[in-house]
């Protein structure tokens, strides 16, 4: 009953917040892809509750549309980019982080990628000069006294289009190489001792060595992120800004942080007041299938069916790991479901069904789905955690290495490698969650605790967005950290003073021994001469 009690005033409360909330202006930072299916979600809720949503939409958008009878808004601004050149940027730097990153060294990873994301921030500063330096835009923007401003804040500026307007703002967010954006701007303490470095892949049942490498894991971006900082961002917002500045003070004046995960995700770590984390707010009850895949599902049998994707960023691959998988996919006794818009296979078999797009939590939340085969985006995971589905992980880039290493600690998921694995690699590790229980009781787990919250996380992250305009911001939250220098931080200042005191004290004592012993000499060597 206490357990309850605290949980059902907490609904009443927000229930009381939500209805007397007035509706306000939401001004929109978006991120194209997985990134605005996330955002897009708690946008239907706002503009459902009456708030007027307005996204900045650059000319060369690729992925940021909504349905007609959408009442999210579009505010359109002209980029120094074309479609095309998006088009060319983003399927160049996708098969070079997915085919050419060398993978022999973490090391030679970590600089390769670190080149690969310098270059993308150069096309993210392009964005965001096109929006500060466009005065018309910017005048309309001024005008408009937008409440907020929702943004992704895994692209830069919308803390800089905050700051000159003169509105408090709120970010969702994944992560960052390294946590770094959460730990230099978001305030986070993150001991490396037991808090796997983002991008490491490690547990926190780390052994020492893992420890010692998460340690220079640590060191290396902490270093790397400096160098991105002075070479991307903080010259710019100095000038615009007419002040000196730097990304991470500018984005440390963020409200609210809406991490887009959950401890059914996440190792448990320190938090902060300011930070929540609602991971799986697009998740929803499976709803039936189309007619023609719902009859193939059901010839599955007592077999059921595997789920195949690697994701909506990844519409084609080469032949030979395409011929690879679909070797794989013939082999074993469940039909197969894959997601995949590229040439037919030579050896694709009789028992799976391509398909250029699929309802993809409607197929993971249906009873015959034994299996989900995925890259391990974040968005797919929660859905594969809502509905309590084992998955097999074949990570491409980014944070999808991390989300299947957390699934494959917490025994719910196998992990293989897109470049090496086997026809047989990938039978045997598909076999294995489907064929061993745990995984699927893994797997139930997992979803009973994510559905076991007292406010749901959709509905979390439209509290804080309201909470954030209703109170003008969110200041109150803000830890003091901050505001310290790094050695006041860490306390060395305090340090330094206490041990120069100790020293004090000590030489005085030692000198007081000293002069006290010389004087016993003296007074000893005096008394022997009468």
């Amino acid at each position: 009953m206490s357990m309850k009690l605290p949980a059902v005033l907490l609904l009443l409360q927000l229930s009381s917040y939500f209805g007397s909330g007035s509706c306000g202006k939401v001004l929109v930072w978006p991120m194209e892809f997985s990134h605005w299916t996330n955002l897009k979600t708690i946008l239907d809720v706002l503009v459902q509750k009456g708030h007027e949503v307005i996204v900045l939409r650059h000319s060369s958008s690729l992925s940021l549309d909504v349905e007609k009878e959408s009442g999210i808004q579009f505010e359109d601004y002209p980029s120094s980019l074309s479609i095309g050149d998006m088009e060319y940027i983003f399927t160049k730097g996708l098969y070079k982080v997915i085919y050419e990153l060398p993978k022999e060294s973490i090391w030679t990873y970590f600089s390769a990628m670190q080149e690969l994301l310098w270059e993308q921030t150069g096309y993210m500063e392009i964005f965001c000069k096109d929006v500060v330096l466009n005065k018309k835009l910017m005048s309309k923007l001024q005008e408009s006294r937008f409440d907020v401003i929702l943004a992704d804040a895994f692209m830069p500026c919308s803390e800089l289009i905050a700051e000159l307007l003169h509105v408090p703002f709120v970010y969702t967010h994944r992560l960052f190489p390294g946590y770094t954006y959460e730990k230099y701007s978001g305030g986070l303490s993150l001991p490396p001792s037991y808090v796997p470095i983002a991008l490491s892949q490690l547990s926190d049942q780390m052994t020492f060595m893992e420890r010692v490498k998460n340690m220079l894991y640590v060191i290396y971006f902490d270093f790397w992120f400096q160098e991105f900082n002075e070479k991307k961002w903080n010259q710019f917002y100095s000038e615009v800004l007419g002040r000196p500045t730097t990304l991470p003070e500018t984005m440390s004046k963020a409200d609210i942080w809406l991490i887009r995960t959950y401890w059914d995700l996440e190792f448990p770590r320190p938090s902060l007041p300011n930070i929540d984390f609602i991971g799986g707010l697009h998740c929803k009850p499976a709803k039936p299938l189309p007619k023609e895949m719902e009859d193939f599902v059901q010839s599955s049998g007592e077999h059921g069916v595997v789920l195949f994707s690697l994701g909506s960023m990844v519409m084609n691959m080469t032949e030979d790991r395409a011929n690879a998988i679909a070797s794989a996919l013939a082999q074993i006794p469940q039909k197969v479901v894959w997601r995949y818009d590229g040439k037919k296979p030579a050896t694709l078999g009789p028992n799976t069904q391509m398909y250029k797009w699929i309802p993809q939590n409607d197929l993971l939340g249906h009873p015959k789905t034994k299996a989900f085969v995925t890259h391990g985006g974040t968005n797919g995971i929660y859905e594969a955690i809502y509905h309590g589905v084992p998955m097999v992980g074949i990570p491409l880039f980014w944070d999808q290495g991390d989300n299947i290493a957390h699934m494959k600690a917490k025994g719910a998921a196998v992990a293989l490698d897109f470049i090496t694995m086997s026809s047989t690699d990938l039978v045997n590790a598909m076999k294995t969650v489907i064929n061993d229980p745990s995984y699927k009781e893994n797997a139930m787990r997992l979803s009973r605790i994510h559905h076991d919250q007292p406010v749901k996380p959709l509905d979390r992250a439209v509290f804080w967005v309201e909470f954030v305009m209703r109170h003008k911001g969110a200041k109150h939250l803000r830890v003091a950290a901050h505001d310290l220098s790094w050695f006041q931080y860490h306390s060395l200042d305090v340090i330094g003073f206490l041990l120069a005191c100790v020293a004090t004290a000590i030489f005085i004592i030692t000198k007081c021994c000293l002069c006290f012993c010389k004087k016993c000499s003296k007074a000893g060597k005096k008394k022997k001469r009468e």
